[in-house]
This record gives C-alpha cells, structure tokens and sequence, in this order.
C-alpha cells in the first residue's frame, strides 16, 4: 500500500470541537467510520459535523484537506472486526473536509485507481485479514500508517474493469441499504404499536400508577372497545414457575453434539430463539434437572449480563430441554395470561423499563425471582390477549423475514467478493474476469 498511496496530516478534535449547525469546514471522527458512514462516501448522502468555527485551522496545509478518491481509515477499536475500517472519499460536492481523531488519510500517489474502486478492494476479506493482523493492542487496538503502508494491494490495472467490479458491488451495496431500512420500517412500525397497544403507565395492582396512570390502551381492537379497562396485576399472581436453571458441573466439557437442547443466553433473541451455537446435554445430565426441564408455552426471559430483557416463547424444537442460570422460565398459567402476550409485554417500552427500574445506575446486570414476579402486568380477558399477541407475532413474522431476506444478501455479497478479489497471484472465479496483481502495490 506504501508504493501506491502516501498518508496525510490528520487533527485530533474531539467531539466537543464539533457542531452539526455551523462551520465552513466539516470533520469526520472515527466513530462515524465505524456506526455511520457509507463504505463509498458522499457527502450529500452523510451527516458529517463542522469543526466549531471557534477552533483555529492556521496549521492545517493546504494538501491535508481532503480530495475525492481519498481513503480514510479509522486507527482504532475495542473490536477486531472493525480495526481499520475505511471510507472512501466518492464525492465532497466542493466542501471543505479533514480527517480527524483517529483516522488516517492515505492519497494516491498516481491514478492507479479509479473513484468508487478502492472503498470495495479495502472491504474486501483478504486485505481486511491483513489490517486485522497488523493491529496491535489489547483493550483498545490500533493500527498505524506504517503499518498499513505494507498491506500488499493487488488489482486489475484495466480501469474498465475496476468499473465494472465498482457497479456490480455498489448496485448490491444499494439493494442491502434499501432492505435495511424496510427493516427499520418495520421495527419502527411495530416500536410505535406496542406504544398504542398496551395501556402507558398503567395501575399496579396496588391502585398506584406506575408512572402517571392509563388503565386503556390508546389503540383497542373494534371488539374489545366497550370491554373496560386492563385489570392491574404482578406477574407472580399469573404464573406458576419463575426459575432457571444451572450449568452441568463441568460446564462446556459436558456438552454434546446432540441430545436434549441445553438454552443458554446467547440462544434468546429480542422475540426469537437463535439456535446457531445452541448446546446439547445427554440424557443423564438432563435428568438431574428436573425442574428446569423446558415445556410448552414457557416464556424465557434473560435475567443476567448485557442481554438482560431479551425474552421469547419456547418453540416445539426446545421442548424438553433445559435452561442454565442466566435464563428465567416464566410458565404461565394459560387460562388467564397467554405466553405469547406475556412475551410481547416484556419487550415492549413498559416492560423494558420496569427491567431497568431494577439495574442500579442502568447497568442492567442481574434480575431476581422477587423482582421478575413483581412486575405489574395490566390486563385484559384472554381474548384480547390473544388479539394483541397475534397482531404483533404477524408483524414478528415479517421482521423475521425481512432479517433473512437482509442477511441472504450480504452473504452473496461476501461470496461475491471473496471471487472478485482474489489473492494475489490469483484467478478470480466470476463471469471470466481475471483481475491480475497491477500497478505498482503487489505486483505478482
């Protein structure tokens, strides 16, 4: 990479030097490279902060602002994945724009690469395992322009090429975006039903609101309408086991291949079970288990660490499992409470919020069985139950869908260009285009 880009002067100003209101010269921050900004930048398309006008720039050269063709790379992260991350510079529409905090800005020397090419080859999984393997760190890892400047760069020197695999990359780039936020559409559209379709800061069944007071949803089913308000109660007085489980003594060493599922945290999603990585137990370890032997309609709510508030109902394929101790069964007594709108209640903004209620500080590290059998749980007959349950399971299916449908295509784009960058030296194995090591970075 040092043979066919040079590196240029970064500023180091902190959020607080910038503004999203006022400036003549704005500032990308490395935490935008990671969470925000498109792998091929315009700045159009991206909301980039000013520097704050108060800050001086007399120091700044002139070849340090940045040009379009530049790529930028964010030099730090807590995480592997994202160390080195990059940006490519496609269009600054005349602004004036720096590399901040953080980040390292590498110019081409010559024309090697075509605008809208390099932000794909430096996303591309060779060239990403090598910038994982030149960070260094151990909380927080780095990565500098000397080290990136040995990362060997192999490309097709015909620029007609570099465009082609340019467009192909960047239609698919735009089709995953728009299936993104059809997803956000929906979670948004579900975030804001929930809101209208459980009562907001309902009675307990103490008579006290639990936050100001609504015994009636803002949005009721036309059958339901004349049926009266929610009924105010705990948790505990609607269901007859609130529990988990433990880990085998000898913890993973006695998981198996196959046997009874063995639900751990990781395996409860936000409404979903995620099956992947699931355990297994043997039939002798499951029988000293009894009480946490997994059944229908059991609700799982996770009790402990980061996923604290993750719930979602046991499906026929978990049945007869157990769970270890970070995962709380809540069996419902399903003449009175369905499983699948207890579920949906605790994922929803009120459910939520009497689970932070609990977390000292908002750390959210641990729930107990008093505190789970407490929660005030508002409701109605058991047909509108099933009502509002299904109404949100249907729109869980799409949600369900829609991620499928999204992580599909990001798998055909990352088997997309595992052929159209191949090691250098090597074939590319897609449609006849054979992109030999060019230029001058990685010549085979």
């Amino acid at each position: 990479m040092g043979e066919l880009y040079t590196f240029k002067g970064t500023n180091s100003f902190s959020r607080d030097k910038l503004n999203y209101e006022r400036g003549s010269v704005k500032n990308i921050h490395y935490g935008d490279i990671h969470t925000n900004f498109a792998t091929l930048f315009d700045i159009r398309n991206e909301k980039v902060p000013y520097i704050n006008p108060s800050e001086s720039l007399e120091n700044i050269r002139p070849d340090n602002y940045c040009a379009e063709g530049d790529m930028i790379f964010a030099d730090a992260s807590e995480d592997i994945e994202d160390i080195g991350k990059s940006i490519e510079l496609v269009q600054l529409n005349d602004e004036r724009l720096l590399s901040g905090m953080h980040t390292i800005l590498a110019r081409q020397k010559e024309d090697h690469l075509m605008v809208g090419f390099g932000g794909h080859l430096f996303r591309s999984i060779r060239i990403r395992r090598h910038i994982k393997k030149e960070s260094q760190g151990t909380k927080v890892l780095g990565i500098s322009a000397g080290r990136l400047s040995i990362i060997e760069i192999c490309y097709p020197p015909n620029k007609d090429e570099q465009q082609k695999i340019a467009d192909c990359l960047s239609s698919l780039d735009e089709l995953i975006t728009a299936e993104a936020q059809q997803l956000a559409t929906l979670k948004a559209h579900k975030k804001g039903l929930m809101q209208q379709l459980f009562p907001a800061n309902h009675p307990t069944p103490s008579g006290h609101p639990s936050n100001g007071g609504e015994a009636l949803p803002r949005l009721r089913f036309p059958e339901f309408r004349d049926a009266g308000e929610w009924e105010p109660n705990l948790i505990g007085a609607k269901t007859t086991k609130i529990g988990s489980g433990i880990t085998p003594t000898g913890g993973e060493k006695t998981y198996k291949n196959e046997g009874r599922h063995f639900i751990r945290s990781q395996n409860i999603g936000w409404g979903c079970l995620i099956l992947d990585d699931v355990a297994f137990i043997d039939e002798a370890t499951h029988s000293t288990f009894p009480a946490t032997e997994i059944k229908e309609g059991d609700v799982f709510l996770n009790i402990t660490g980061a996923s604290i508030g993750r719930s979602t109902v046991a499906d026929f394929r978990v049945i007869g499992g157990n769970v270890n101790q970070h995962v709380c069964i809540i069996r419902a007594k399903k003449s009175e409470l369905t499983p699948y709108f207890l579920n949906q209640y605790l994922l929803s903004e009120i459910g939520q919020r009497q689970i932070d209620s609990f977390q000292a500080g908002g750390n959210r590290q641990g729930l107990n069985y008093a505190q789970v059998r407490s929660f005030s749980l508002p409701l109605p007959s058991i047909e509108e139950q099933r009502q509002v349950a299904n109404c949100l399971s249907s729109i869980d299916e799409l949600i369900t869908a829609q991620t499928q449908k999204l992580a599909t295509l990001k798998a055909h784009k990352k088997g997309l260009m595992q052929q159209l960058f191949p090691s250098c030296g090597g074939v590319p194995r897609r449609g006849g285009v054979v992109p030999s090591c060019g230029g001058v970075a990685g010549e085979a």
